[in-house]
């Protein structure tokens, strides 16, 4: 009989991954709801997974011949660093959702580039937390619950889901797991299609208003709040805390929903796209363009977009949106000055650190970047 020495298995130095291109390979496949699953991975070189939670990777797929990009919030917890997760709920029409479901096994092989942004907690340090989440943008909240659980940190947490009915709640064995075993966490749902017997303290019939968010958080005006979800659900909850003097300042925010954008960044973009359109020769000016780490150099005019160029050149750079609104391609301008119309995705700090978006960004001089 073979025996296993355990402690040398865990004190076996790998890898840590905490950023940039890592290919993944698919271990396991949970089915969560009737239209949602749970893809798991590991690294292809056995590497660690170091990353916040509430942060997302960007999956690099070939579907159909083309190469898409897509962000998903990890939904697994920093702290069970061996494998990595997204939770993806399938949509009608959604390209990356349905390949998802109808390809990915045990055993498929994919690129992803990560992690990015900046919806976590980590460096929060609250007394008490509130987290609103609809549909599948529950998966960085329950990354940051899942952290809390795991670190057997008893949390002040109100966690409250909004969804259509008990069968769509995702995750909910696991969150009532959690309200079992720490005494200061909390799951609240609310259902727009409930039979009358599962209604309770906990269980809700509607949609979140500011009357149901007072009866399951009383005191929502001294939390940190965390909100993830659909466009609507967003704006909705956006306009309820600040008709109820919620201070803004401790709200915090995620979606991907970059087909719906808010009115001023649409007018920004489109802006930025007639400007491009209306150039003049003079603007045929060529820069060069050198990337420390690739160790590449192109030229880029004037009126292109720097990640436009590096894609058409062959590239593997972080890319999401292309519309300077998540923030993943965010790089460290070493040299040079650029043109950048963004749409929200880079803070005016990073700005004066030297931080640029190259989706959005055009070459005002020949530019240094660290990527």
């Amino acid at each position: 009989m073979t025996t296993r020495n355990t402690a040398a298995f865990w004190t076996v130095r790998v890898p840590t991954w905490q950023g940039g291109d890592v290919d993944l390979i698919c271990c396991e496949v949970r089915q969560e709801t009737h239209d949602v699953r749970s893809f798991f991975f590991k690294a292809a070189d056995a590497s660690q997974f170091h990353f916040s939670p509430g942060q997302f990777i960007t999956l690099e797929l070939e579907i159909s011949g083309e190469t898409i990009n897509r962000c998903y919030t990890i939904s697994s917890t920093p702290t069970r660093p061996h494998t990595i997760s997204i939770t993806v709920k399938r949509q009608p029409n959604g390209i990356v959702s349905n390949w998802l479901h109808d390809n990915m096994q045990i055993g498929t092989k994919i690129a992803a580039f990560g992690p990015s942004g900046e919806f976590t907690n980590a460096d929060l340090k609250a007394e008490k937390y509130l987290f609103l989440s609809a549909g599948s943008g529950v998966t960085p909240l329950m990354s940051m619950s899942r952290a809390f659980h795991e670190l057997a940190e008893n949390q002040d947490v109100v966690f409250v889901h909004s969804t259509r009915s008990p069968e769509d709640i995702i995750f909910r064995k696991e969150l009532n797991l959690i309200t079992f075993n720490q005494s200061k966490f909390r799951a609240a749902y609310i259902c727009e299609q409930i039979d009358d017997t599962l209604r309770g303290a906990s269980m809700l019939a509607g949609r979140l208003d500011i009357e149901a968010l007072k009866q399951l958080a009383p005191d929502f005006k001294s939390r940190e709040i965390f909100t993830c979800g659909p466009a609507p659900y967003m704006a909705a909850v956006r306009a309820m805390l600040v008709a109820a003097s919620f201070d803004m300042e401790h709200y915090h925010e995620e979606s991907f929903s970059f087909d719906v954008l808010p009115n001023n960044v649409q007018a920004t973009i489109e802006t930025a796209e007639l400007a491009t359109k209306t150039a003049t020769s003079a603007n045929s000016v060529t820069f060069s363009v050198q990337f420390s780490k690739s160790e590449r150099t192109l030229n880029c005019g004037a009126d292109e977009f720097v990640l436009e160029v590096a894609k058409t050149a062959g590239l593997r750079l972080p890319f999401a949106c292309s519309k300077g609104v998540c923030g993943t391609c965010k790089s460290k301008l070493l040299s040079g000055k650029v043109d950048m119309k963004h749409g929200g995705g880079i803070r005016q700090r990073e700005i004066d650190q030297g931080m640029i978006l190259i989706c959005c960004s055009k070459p005002l001089t020949d530019l240094v970047i660290e990527k």
